[in-house]
């Protein structure tokens, strides 16, 4: 990967979980208050082993063009020079840090 095509990890909340994923596109949105996020980027499947999680994220996010996330939403933005797995992992509480409240919809 040259320096003229960079990947960006994202690493952002959405209900209650943290979403790890790679995209060659990010900028500010038109909407207030939002992140854009174009062309996600995930593994080529070479190996015989599955991952789930990478899996779960593919058939989500099939089909679209572009990802509008809330700023108060992203943890961490990161230009990476190659390409991670892309995962999600249940939020853990108990750092020093209060988000910024967002409600969690009822599990019922």
């Amino acid at each position: 990967m040259s320096k003229n095509d960079p990947i960006y990890k994202v690493i952002f909340l959405n209900q209650g979980q943290v979403y790890e994923m790679y995209a060659k596109q990010i900028y500010q949105s038109d909407l207030w208050g939002f992140l854009e996020v174009e062309e996600f980027v995930f593994g080529e499947r070479t190996q015989v082993v599955v991952d789930p999680s990478e899996e779960k994220l593919k058939a989500q996010f099939e089909g679209v063009v572009r990802s509008f996330l809330p700023m108060h939403a992203i943890i961490r933005i990161d230009e990476v020079e190659r390409l991670g797995t892309p995962k999600i992992s249940e939020a853990k509480g108990g750092g020093n840090v209060m988000p910024f409240p967002v409600p969690l919809p009822d599990k019922n």
